[in-house]
C-alpha cells in the first residue's frame, strides 16, 4: 500500500532531523577527538572560576594621571578585543579610579593575554638611521648600507622640515643611540614616547636598532584591519600570513604623501617603519607609492598573532599604555552549589510541564514531552559546539535563559494542538484536522518566536557580561524550538492520525470529538454539541469565545420565538 503524501513528507521530515542531530554529535565527536573539545559545555567565572590579570597605567614622567573617560575607553577596547578572540562571559571593570581588572573564566591561552595586555599603540615612523638590512619589503628587498652621519655638526643647522629630515640626528641622539642597546627598550619607555620627537628603538627580535623620524601617520587613522595569507602577483599564496590595513581618509592622504617622499630615498631611510607598543614590528623598504590607503604589514607573524594584531589595530588602540601588575587564579563567584540549583530548577519546570501536558493533553501530551527532549538533545549539542568553536561559556544567567526557554518551547505545541481541536470541533477528521491546524498554527508560532527572537537580539547587542549569556541561550533555544516543530512535533503528529488509538477519538487519547463538541459526524450528518453529561459539559468548557457568543445567540433567538409562539396561542 502505497504512503500518502502527509506520511511520505512527515518521515522526510524526521529524516532531517535525525541527519542534523548525527551531524552535531559527529562535529562534537571529532572535537573531542582531534581538538580541545568536550562532552560537557565550559562554564563561565560564576560557576568555574579563572585568571584575574590587574592593569596598571604607565605614563611618562610628569604626565599627568589618566582620566576616568580614558578608563573607561581602554575597558571597552579590552571587552572589544576579548569578545574577537572568542572569549565569553568575561568580566572588565576598573577598580580603585586608576586601574582596570580583567577577570577570564577558565585558563586563557597567551594570544587572549597578549590581547588585553598589548596597547596595540600603532605608529608609522621613517627610518632616519639602522643598523640592520631591511628587514621586508612590497616586493624583493635589497640590502643597502646606512648613510655615514659622522660629519654633522652638534646642533641642527635648520628646522627639520619632514620626518625623513638629517637635521634630526643632532651628534647626541647618535651618541645614545651608539650606547643604546635592545634590552632598554621597555625601561626607556618607547611605548609612551612622544609622537613628535624621534625614536631609538629595535625591532621584535632585539637583534636591530633604529633611530625613527616622529610619527607621521598615527593608528588612530586606521579604520579596519584583518588577517589573511601573503599573494604574490599571480595571485598564489606565499604561506606567510600578514596584516591588511585599511586607513580612513585622512590616513590614506598622509600614507600616500609619506610613501611618495620614502620611494625617492635610497638606502635605510627608503624605509617606512611599522612600530606597535614602541618595537618595530617590520621595517619594509618603499618600493612603490601606496595611493588606496591599503597597505599590508608583514613580518614573522603565524595566523594567531596575524589576527591578535588585526584585533587589536581594528578596535583601537589603547588611549594609556598598561603593565601587568598581577595575574592571579580565582576561585567561583558562585560555585556548584548554584550550579545545582539552576539545574534543579530547570528539572523541575521541565517536569511541571510533563505533568501539565498529560493532564490538559492526555495521550497528545506524550508528543509534548518527546519534543522537548528532541529539544534539549539539540540545544545541549549546540551549546557543545559553541563552547568548542567560539569559546562560549554557560554562566548562570545563561541557565535562566534555558529554564525559560521551557515554557517558550510548551507554547509552540499548545498552539498547534488547539488549532488541531478548533479543526475537530468543525467538523474534520483527524488527518484533515492536523493539516488545516498546522497551516493556522504555523504563522502563530513564526509570529510568536519573532518577537522572541529580536528581544534575545536586542538584549544580546545592548547588554554585556552575563546579561548576554542569558541573551544567547534564549535566542538559540527559540531557534531551536521551530526547528522541532516544523521537523519533529508536526511529523509526528501527521504520523499518529493516521493510527487507529489516535484517528478514532480514543477518551485517552486527547482527540476526542465527543468531548471537544464536534459539530460533525459522518457523511453529511451534522448534529448540535451535546448539551447534558460530563462530555457536554467539557465540551462547553474548551468552546472557543467564538463559538460561546454563538451559542448565546442561538439561544436568544430560541427564547424569542418561542415567546412569540406562546403569545399567539394566548
Amino acid at each position: 500500500m502505497a504512503r500518502s503524501t502527509p506520511v511520505k513528507k512527515a518521515w522526510r521530515s524526521l529524516i532531517w532531523l535525525l541527519v542534523i542531530v548525527a551531524g552535531l554529535g559527529a562535529i562534537n565527536w571529532g572535537s573531542v577527538i582531534w581538538s580541545d573539545g568536550s562532552w560537557t559545555p565550559k562554564l563561565a567565572l560564576d560557576l568555574e572560576g579563572g585568571t584575574q590579570i590587574i592593569l596598571t597605567p604607565e605614563v611618562a614622567d610628569g604626565a599627568a594621571d589618566p582620566t576616568s573617560e580614558q578608563l573607561d575607553q581602554a575597558v571597552s577596547i579590552i571587552r572589544q578585543r576579548i569578545d574577537a578572540g572568542g572569549v565569553s562571559e568575561a568580566e572588565i571593570t576598573t577598580q580603585g579610579g586608576n586601574k582596570v581588572v580583567v577577570s577570564l573564566p577558565g585558563t586563557p591561552d597567551e594570544d587572549t593575554i597578549n590581547r588585553i595586555e598589548s596597547s596595540a599603540k600603532l605608529e608609522f615612523r621613517a627610518v632616519l638611521l639602522s643598523d640592520a638590512a631591511p628587514t621586508s619589503a612590497v616586493g624583493d628587498p635589497t640590502a643597502s648600507p646606512s648613510p655615514d652621519y659622522s660629519g654633522l655638526e652638534s646642533t641642527p643647522t635648520a628646522k627639520p622640515t619632514d620626518g625623513s629630515d638629517d637635521a634630526y640626528l643632532t651628534p647626541l641622539l647618535q651618541q645614545q643611540f651608539t650606547d643604546f642597546s635592545c634590552d632598554q627598550v621597555d625601561e626607556a619607555g618607547a611605548n609612551v614616547a612622544d609622537p613628535d620627537e624621534p625614536l631609538i628603538t629595535c625591532d621584535d627580535t632585539n637583534s636591530f636598532k633604529y633611530i625613527l623620524g616622529p610619527v607621521e601617520v598615527s593608528g588612530e587613522a586606521i579604520s579596519d584591519a584583518s588577517a589573511g595569507l601573503v599573494t604574490n602577483s599571480q595571485g598564489i599564496s606565499t604561506g606567510q600570513w600578514a596584516v591588511n590595513i585599511v586607513f580612513n581618509g585622512e590616513g590614506t592622504t598622509q600614507f600616500a604623501e609619506v610613501t611618495k617622499r620614502l620611494f625617492s630615498l635610497e638606502g635605510a631611510k627608503n624605509q617606512f617603519a611599522i612600530v606597535l607598543d614602541g618595537r618595530i614590528i617590520t621595517a619594509p623598504t618603499t618600493n612603490a607609492v601606496i595611493t588606496d590607503g591599503k597597505p599590508q604589514i608583514s613580518g614573522s607573524f603565524t595566523q594567531d598573532t596575524a589576527k591578535t594584531l588585526a584585533d587589536q589595530l581594528k578596535f583601537g588602540a589603547l588611549p594609556i599604555g598598561f603593565t601587568v601588575e598581577s595575574r592571579d587564579v580565582i576561585s567561583a563567584t558562585l560555585g556548584s552549589t548554584q550550579l545545582q540549583s539552576g539545574l534543579l530548577a530547570g528539572i523541575i519546570g521541565l517536569g511541571l510541564v510533563f505533568i501539565y501536558s498529560l493532564f490538559q493533553y492526555r495521550g497528545l501530551g506524550t508528543v509534548t514531552i518527546v519534543s522537548l527532549v528532541v529539544a534539549a538533545v539539540l540545544t545541549y549539542l549546540v551549546l557543545l559546539l559553541m563552547s568548542w568553536r567560539w569559546g562560549q561559556r554557560l554562566s548562570l544567567a545563561g541557565i535562566a535563559g534555558l529554564v525559560v526557554a521551557i515554557g517558550f518551547t510548551a507554547d509552540s505545541f499548545i498552539v498547534y494542538f488547539e488549532r488541531i481541536r478548533d479543526e475537530l470541533r468543525d467538523g474534520r477528521v483527524l488527518v484533515a484536522a492536523v493539516e488545516a491546524g498546522w497551516k493556522r498554527a504555523l504563522r502563530t508560532v513564526y509570529a510568536a518566536k519573532g518577537v522572541n527572537l529580536l528581544s534575545a537580539v536586542v538584549l544580546f547587542v545592548l547588554a554585556v557580561g552575563n546579561v548576554r549569556g542569558f541573551a544567547l541561550t534564549l535566542g538559540v533555544t527559540v531557534i531551536i524550538d521551530v526547528i522541532v516543530v516544523v521537523l519533529f512535533t508536526h511529523p509526528m503528529l501527521q504520523l499518529l492520525a493516521t493510527t487507529r488509538f489516535f484517528s478514532s477519538g480514543h477518551p485517552l487519547s486527547g482527540l476526542d470529538p465527543n468531548a471537544l463538541g464536534a459539530v460533525y459526524r459522518g457523511r453529511a450528518q451534522f448534529r448540535a454539541p451535546v448539551a447534558a453529561g460530563r462530555s457536554g459539559k467539557e465540551a462547553a468548557r474548551r468552546q472557543t469565545i467564538a463559538e460561546r457568543k454563538a451559542a448565546e445567540a442561538a439561544s436568544a433567538s430560541t427564547s424569542a420565538t418561542s415567546g412569540r409562539s406562546k403569545g399567539k396561542k394566548s
